[in-house]
């Protein structure tokens, strides 16, 4: 009771000398202060109950006030138990998954819009890994589809390299042992002669670890 006053000036009787009559504590002076203390609390809530009172109570029970009542009465536990009953689940998701957000789901395919009760989804990034956006380089564009599952390697893909195959080749006569033509005589010649062609030119796959979702995209 912060606002109670007192009704007698109790500690102004000390400095009183012991001759003054009014220094004597006296049965109306307690009367006087205790009728002022009965008025000061009975001013207050009366947990006895009260219908004309905000806070109520019958038996230990308290009054239930109405739904969507927002005084400073009490809430009970039957009111806070309704008003959380009458919470709008489509409305709370509509928060958590603002437009632009991606929803996955490992078992279920059927679309969010069906399962959260709000909200327009697509099908999004069929066969595709989600990267972070980057500041600059490959992945500085947001929803830009990057790379390919399969590849087939050029030439211009491939270290700088070279091929080189060494041929030698005679060819020779002989005279049949003829002393008289100088035995045998032969020609050799050497070079380089392009290898023959392999590989059969199959794209090539390059995949991350990945794993499979139903993934969705929130436009509208």
């Amino acid at each position: 009771m912060s606002d109670y006053t007192l009704a007698v000036n109790w500690s102004g009787k000390d400095g009183l000398s012991d001759s003054d009559a009014a220094k004597v504590i006296s049965g109306s002076d307690f009367n006087s202060e205790f009728t002022t203390v009965r008025t000061a609390v009975n001013s207050k809530a009366d947990l006895n109950g009260d219908a004309s009172e905000d806070f109520t109570m019958n038996n230990g029970i308290a009054a239930t006030q109405s739904a969507g009542n927002n005084t400073t009465k009490v809430a009970t536990t039957a009111f806070v138990t309704a008003a959380v009953a009458a919470l709008d689940a489509a409305a709370i998701n509509a928060i958590v998954y603002p437009v632009g957000s991606i929803y996955t789901n490992m078992a279920v395919a059927t679309n969010p819009a069906t399962l959260l009760g709000m909200g327009t989804w697509v099908a999004y990034g069929e066969g595709r890994v989600l990267v972070g956006k980057a500041g600059s380089g490959t992945f500085d564009t947001l929803d830009e589809n990057i790379g390919d599952e399969t590849t087939t390697l050029t030439v211009a893909n491939l270290p700088a390299h070279t091929h080189t195959n060494n041929v030698s080749t005679s060819q020779g006569m002989f005279d049949g042992g003829n002393p008289a033509y100088g035995g045998s005589y032969g020609l050799t010649t050497a070079g380089s002669v392009a290898s023959s062609s392999t590989g059969g030119g199959t794209a090539h796959t390059n995949l991350q670890p990945s794993v499979t979702v139903y993934m969705w995209k929130r436009t509208a």
